[in-house]
């Protein structure tokens, strides 16, 4: 069973319905023993980092998703729920993230070179040497679904897609059973759906 995370902030219907069209049992989960019974985790999220990363420490999730990357569970972090995976987000003010990939989280404004922030639109992924594992079924150069003003500022070698919006910007992320997607999967139409497929059959 594929677990979704409800810490008060994602967008978790669009995953489950993504999952139930891929015939993929996806549940919402929110307490610690019913997280424990699935064999995949997924952490949506929307808004800013500061406010969900304190979601998460209210209650008391953060160390269960800590728990369960350690065990060597797939967690798959999805937009805001990638950023949760860094060590700081620097979104009005510096926050403390999941710590589970080195690295943290900046905004893009920098690097955008005056196109419009927050970045939203369909772009194309860009793959690094070391493709990750949520790509089985996904061609470089495919177009998936951002919305987002903060990307992740981490070492090359966890970084396995970007995308170009102004300069090149983390598109996603693994370090091992842990990955990360800037994008919406579930907004993606069907490179979308191949990439959720690609998640549930590691």
């Amino acid at each position: 069973m594929v677990g979704i995370i409800d810490y008060g902030v994602g967008n978790l219907f669009s995953l489950k319905s993504s999952l139930a069209y891929l015939g993929i049992n996806g549940e919402i989960v929110s307490d610690e023993k019913s997280i424990a019974k699935c064999d995949r985790i997924i952490l949506p999220g929307v808004g800013a980092f500061g406010d969900a990363s304190k979601a998460l420490q209210d209650t008391k999730l953060d160390k269960v998703v800590i728990d369960i990357a350690n065990k060597g569970v797939p967690l798959l972090g999805i937009c805001l729920g990638m950023q949760l995976l860094f060590e700081e987000g620097l979104e009005f003010g510096s926050h403390k993230g999941l710590g589970l990939i080195p690295g943290k989280v900046v905004s893009i404004e920098p690097l955008v070179n005056g196109n419009k922030i927050p970045h939203i639109g369909w772009n194309a992924l860009q793959f690094s040497e070391n493709k990750g594992d949520i790509y089985k079924y996904t061609k470089d150069g495919e177009f998936v679904y951002f919305v987002h003003s903060f990307h992740a500022e981490c070492p090359s070698e966890y970084i396995t897609a970007r995308s170009e919006y102004g300069s090149l910007l983390t598109a996603s992320v693994q370090k091992g059973n842990v990955m990360g997607a800037q994008y919406h999967p579930e907004k993606s139409g069907e490179s979308g759906l191949m990439i959720l497929k690609s998640f549930c059959e590691i």
